[in-house]
């Protein structure tokens, strides 16, 4: 349902590389979008079970306090050899604190006696929700999905978290070896807000 758009609209994330790689995405739109930094936002606490729960929250809590309209996107790794892991904790599967090359390493040690690359599989799934305002009974839910494999080791210096050792192998290198413009043409959080810009453009 398409929804009307306002002139601005707060992005509910704190990851500073998020905020770059969602603006970038979202730059043709005719509205500003404001990271929830520039009003002194904290991150809400994630407690949804779901990508879309974790999601809805984040979206709620910078509508609420802010009085915008909200997008907020939830992302995550799963991992077939790891029954989805990280999946929903992908931020913080190393702990609470845990640094993106932390996380990082935490799951190659997981995966050390996974040795056939038939047994890597993963994906990056992305959910991004759109609220109008904080009591939005309908949200804009867009859901896009990248598949790839888990490597032994990092390759690359773009991207951020997981990227290094995420290969794509229609492309022959990982995420973070992929110029930018590229990456958000192919991957999960680029697949979702496509459906999103669908859903925000009027007729």
């Amino acid at each position: 349902m398409l929804k009307l758009t306002p002139e601005k609209i707060v992005l509910a994330s704190g990851n500073q590389d998020k905020v770059r790689e969602i603006g970038a995405l979202l730059a043709d739109l005719d509205f500003e979008i404001v990271p929830q930094s520039d009003f002194g936002l904290t991150e809400a606490e994630e407690s949804g079970l779901t990508f879309v729960e974790n999601a809805i929250i984040k979206a709620r809590h910078a509508a609420h306090h802010t009085g915008l309209a909200a997008i907020a996107d939830d992302s995550g790794l799963e991992v077939d050899a790891l029954n989805g892991a990280p999946g929903i904790y992908s931020s913080r599967f190393a702990g609470i604190d845990a640094t993106a090359q932390q996380n990082l390493d935490k799951l190659l040690i997981d995966l050390k006696d996974t040795h056939e690359a038939t047994e890597r599989t993963a994906r990056f799934q992305c959910v991004i929700v759109y609220l109008e305002h904080e009591t939005d009974p309908t949200p804009i839910i867009c859901q896009g999905s990248w598949e790839g494999r888990i490597l032994f080791e990092s390759h690359g210096t773009n991207g951020f978290g997981y990227d290094p050792v995420f290969y794509i192998p229609d492309h022959h290198c990982t995420s973070a070896e992929l110029p930018p413009e590229v990456k958000n043409g192919l991957s999960h959080r680029g697949k979702a807000l496509k459906q999103l810009l669908t859903a925000l453009q009027p007729n």
